[in-house]
């Protein structure tokens, strides 16, 4: 076909659909990152991202301590007993043990809205980020939207993506704001896209704030419930309940412990 007899309205559409095939190729690596942001960037608006949104993607980074995390994912390795060890669990139940008899009643009205015992809010609590003692030390918007440029799995990260950027456009955090390496952020690390879809404004200030321990464990209790949680049923191997724990981390060894320290703290 020669270019020379396209009407203008036709060669727009052949720059637009060459633009974006080169979009749609993911990277293994920094290069073409800033080309494919732009790309990006168009699918964001589209989905309904603003400027504070869209300016945060625009100053998004290559995140490499991200993409090596990612490549090195030790957690599906261990056994049960070795990631309990290595994570710290009986550290774990002492302190989630204070902190449920220091103030019950605060659990207790999560239990009696969401349907999700203490301990296992708990046991999230502690095994995320130690009680909220280290959050992450990431760029949110970098690291997910580098995992979502990265070819691994594109399309799985794709959403959080968009659910970070819109966060910055409601205010809920900003470009700079630091979570962990995979993008997850507050007490609990929920990724962007759930803590916008089940993010839950627990202390009526006007904004859901995950780094806020109420809001981020009111809103873990709304992901749980809306996650097909069964109030009053068993949360343990074999019961109903420990499906929906699945729902919160892919390790089989993660969910295992959830369930066997919440049980503990719960006891």
């Amino acid at each position: 076909m020669c270019l020379k007899r396209l009407t203008g309205g036709t060669l727009a559409a052949v720059f637009a659909l060459s633009a974006h095939v080169a979009y749609a190729q993911c990277g293994n690596s920094s290069a073409g990152f800033e080309s494919w942001k732009s790309g990006f960037a168009a699918d964001a608006k589209r989905a309904g991202v603003q400027s504070p949104g869209l300016q945060a993607l625009a100053n998004a980074t290559y995140a490499t301590r991200t993409i090596a995390a990612d490549r090195n994912q030790k957690s599906f390795r261990y056994s049960l007993d070795k990631f309990m060890q290595v994570r710290g669990a009986d550290t774990i139940v002492a302190q989630g043990r204070k902190r449920k008899a220091r103030n019950p009643e605060f659990y207790a009205a999560l239990e009696r809205q969401y349907g999700v015992p203490a301990g296992v809010l708990i046991a999230i609590h502690g095994m995320e980020t130690a009680f909220g003692g280290f959050m992450g030390d990431s760029s949110v918007v970098s690291a997910i939207v580098t995992l979502t440029y990265d070819c691994r799995r594109s399309d799985f990260f794709k959403p959080h993506a968009i659910g970070a950027l819109k966060l910055v456009d409601q205010g809920s955090i900003t470009g700079a704001t630091k979570g962990a390496k995979h993008g997850e952020l507050g007490h609990t690390q929920f990724l962007p896209g759930n803590a916008l879809t089940y993010g839950v404004d627990a202390n009526g200030d006007g904004r859901v704030d995950l780094y806020n321990q109420t809001d981020a464990l009111a809103s873990t209790a709304n992901f749980l419930r809306q996650k097909g949680w069964k109030p009053g049923q068993g949360y343990q191997q074999g019961q109903p309940n420990f499906a929906v724990i699945k729902q919160w981390n892919a390790a089989t060894v993660y969910q295992q412990s959830i369930a066997i320290m919440g049980a503990r703290i719960d006891g």
